[in-house]
């Protein structure tokens, strides 16, 4: 018996220890590494759907495996796996754009193999029927998916080729790495300068683009308009405010116009041929206005004008209509940052990517790339300042470059005068009476943000014309269209819609007297998640019509966590600041899945006995009292489903001294009993089944991530772990309650 034992524990090791051959000579020598590669290929690709290296979803298999067959010379194979892999990504050939530089490649070397051509004629002869046979709305994507970076993947491929020096055999996962940075590299080294030549004249031959310097406010505005050749009467004009000046220029230009519309993209003060300061957020309010002015009086505009766009753009268009231009005559912002609400402070807790995302806006007069998507770097940087103690205004001098624009953000702790002067604020809500379509999503980074702008927009004007839909989406998706997964999920038929059709034929709506979209049945149109189905109500509040509280105390103690303690008691949690080298705690959901939840508590639910439909946002109050003058709280619900999966369902995070009143501190008291309300937590609409159970954790936001609240009372940017004193003490009273809205049809 023990042998047998001894002889499965080999054999798991073999497995976990797999090697495949390859040469060190390939490391230095291109012409064997050439001729390796293949090899190593079709090595890695049986292993890829094998039980331990299987992906957790059939996009990311079909990804990797089209990938690792075009370097093995299966370009017919590759192909079809490409054309699955964008099925399962996007319904309704949404997806058909993605990775088309590799379907060119692969494509180009099979015309070069048939017909014993160069590839530079295989490429020509391949890229114009590609080009024609794709859908018209897609042509606008073409350009940001054919831009790939050839410095940063040629530096990704030596840097991997570098940890194989003096090997002869590579493990799987460095294996698969190194297939995919040798594809980047090739494909787009090879296609990159002649692809985008062709891609150039075609777009000639079916736009109009002209590129002007803007004198606005006496600093220069580069301005980018684009225009269907086909459509020579004037038109209402799209315009898209953006910060990150590049190529996506031209695909909110060309987007407008494939629906006949002028495109017009304007870049921020200090972008493209501007010599002005950057300073994001501070002057769209003023110079947008103008150049509103400018666009409704050119040739070809017909005195309408409409904006779009997300994240940023979204914000732009909430400053544009601090005053609203005659001109102007709706707005579709969309997952817009909330200034000085979500972005870069969440409920008053600035958070490290700010430094981050400066960065790759203000490095150069277009987008740091290269820098922005150097993870590794940033969260290098983010740890040494964690562990370093230092105080989080000195984490720009950390990463050695200081931020006059991060010290002036970090001088704003509060939601005062500084961010309430770039968008509307309280009154001047109830002057802006142009229709709004708004759209955001349950994963959306900036969804505070956008619910943000259309509560108090609904709240001081009574009579607004404001429509939200909000979905499963993330950042991305909700200023795109409905991705069939997200965070690894899939996401129900119905809700795999194109933001884009949406937005425009809003657009047709508003400015060209079109048909009301048929999704906007009701000011609020939001999907249920595995539901398969949208609902619409009037007010955000009519997105549930009942609740649970759901109480901190262990279910062990109690028939139901959803009834109120009979016996008021409390669980104390202590958090020392001091210590940096704290090792990651798990909850344990099931054998298959666990949850971290360092620093925090953990409640869980009995199980349910009905389906039960959260729709809405958390709310409640926490009963605590702590031996400081302050702390961040963080908060997450989980649902986890009969099968033992957990999926997150909301978060919150609030500075507990700004909980009551975002724009004054009232420090707590020590050892004095207090209440934290919850507000702005995340929405969601999702369909629990019979049989899971509600996990809540609760606890203290400390990583690298955020700022870190030691509780001192003074500006928490400045305090430094020598401020921490004593660990801290936090007594959760157990009549303290989550209310998780609930929807009963």
């Amino acid at each position: 018996m023990k042998f047998k034992i001894l002889l499965a524990l080999i054999g798991v090791n073999l497995l976990q220890a797999q090697k495949f051959y390859f040469p060190k000579t390939a490391v230095n020598d291109s012409v064997i590494l050439e001729k390796q590669i293949p090899g190593l290929a079709q090595q890695v690709i049986p292993h890829l759907q094998s039980v331990k290296y299987k992906p957790e979803n059939t996009v990311d298999l079909m990804d990797n495996l089209f990938r690792l067959q075009i370097v093995a010379q299966d370009y017919k194979n590759s192909l079809t796996s490409l054309t699955e892999n964008r099925k399962l990504f996007a319904d309704n050939n949404m997806g058909d754009y993605r990775y088309i530089g590799f379907e060119l490649y692969a494509l180009a070397k099979m015309e070069q193999k048939e017909n014993s051509t160069s590839f530079s004629n295989a490429l020509q002869k391949v890229f114009n029927p590609k080009y024609e046979s794709l859908p018209e709305k897609l042509i606008p994507r073409l350009e940001l998916a054919l831009d790939g970076d050839v410095k940063a993947s040629r530096k990704l491929l030596k840097s991997l080729l570098d940890k194989q020096k003096g090997k002869d055999s590579i493990d799987y996962r460095t294996a698969l790495a190194l297939c995919k940075s040798y594809l980047n590299y090739k494909t787009y080294s090879t296609i990159k300068p002649q692809v985008m030549q062709l891609l150039a004249s075609k777009d000639n031959e079916r736009f109009i683009t002209e590129t002007k310097d803007l004198k606005i406010n006496g600093n220069t505005l580069t301005i980018t308009i684009v225009r269907k050749k086909e459509n020579t009467s004037q038109l209402p004009v799209i315009l898209t405010n953006n910060i990150y000046a590049g190529p996506i220029d031209g695909f909110f230009g060309k987007r407008a116009a494939t629906y006949n519309y002028v495109g017009a993209v304007v870049n921020t003060r200090g972008k493209r041929n501007s010599n002005d300061t950057n300073n994001p957020f501070e002057h769209e309010s003023q110079d947008i206005y103008e150049v509103i002015d400018w666009v409704s009086k050119q040739p070809w505009c017909n005195g309408k004008v409409g904006m779009i766009g997300g994240s940023y753009l979204g914000f732009s268009q909430w400053a544009a209509v601090k005053k609203v231009h005659p001109a102007l005559k709706t707005i579709v912002p969309q997952v817009a940052v909330g200034i000085g609400i979500d972005y870069p402070a969440q409920n008053n807790i600035f958070m490290s990517y700010m430094l981050q995302w400066i960065r790759y806006v203000t490095n150069n007069k277009f987008t740091d790339e290269a820098d922005f998507t150097n993870a590794v770097k940033w969260d290098s940087i983010f740890t040494k300042w964690y562990k370093s103690g230092e105080s989080f205004r000195s984490l720009d001098k950390i990463s050695g470059k200081p931020s006059k624009i991060f010290q002036r953000w970090l001088d704003h702790p509060g939601y005062d005068e500084y961010w309430q002067k770039m968008v509307p604020y309280k009154e001047d809500f109830s002057k802006i009476n142009i229709p709004i379509l708004t759209t955001t999503g349950y994963y959306d980074d900036d969804q505070i943000g956008a619910l943000y702008y259309f509560k108090q927009h609904h709240q001081y004007n009574k009579n607004a014309d404001h429509y939200l839909v909000i979905g499963p989406y993330n950042h991305g998706g909700a200023q795109s269209f409905g991705f069939t997964y997200v965070n690894g999920n899939p996401i129900d038929p119905v809700a795999r819609i194109s933001i884009d059709d949406l937005a425009f034929s809003w657009f047709d709506y508003i400015l060209k007297e079109g048909k009301k979209p048929e999704i906007l049945k009701d000011r609020i149109n939001f999907q249920v998640m595995n539901t398969n189905t949208w609902k619409h109500v009037g007010d955000l509040d009519k997105m549930h019509n009942s609740s649970l509280k759901f109480y901190l105390q262990d279910k062990k103690n109690t028939s139901s966590v959803f009834n109120k303690p009979e016996t008021r008691n409390f669980t104390t949690q202590i958090i020392d600041f001091k210590n940096r080298d704290q090792k990651d705690i798990y909850y344990k959901v099931s054998k298959k899945d666990s949850i971290k939840m360092t620093n925090s508590v953990a409640f869980e639910s009995e199980i349910l006995d009905k389906d039960m439909i959260m729709s809405g946002n958390l709310s409640g109050v926490f009963n605590i009292s702590i031996n400081k003058k302050d702390f961040d709280t963080d908060t997450y619900l989980y649902q986890i489903s009969p099968d033992g999966k957990s999926y997150l369902l909301s978060t919150h995070i609030v500075r507990a001294s700004y909980a009551k009143n975002n724009q004054k501190r009232q420090l707590l008291e020590p050892g004095k009993t207090e209440q934290i309300p919850i507000n702005n937590s995340y929405v969601m609409s999702k369909k629990i089944e019979k049989g899971s159970k509600l996990l809540l954790l609760v606890g203290v936001n400390k990583n690298p991530n955020w700022q870190i609240n030691y509780g001192s009372g003074k500006d928490v940017s400045e305090e430094t772990i020598k401020d921490s004193g004593e660990p801290l003490e936090v007594k959760w009273y157990n009549d303290s309650y989550v209310e998780v809205p609930v929807y009963k049809d």
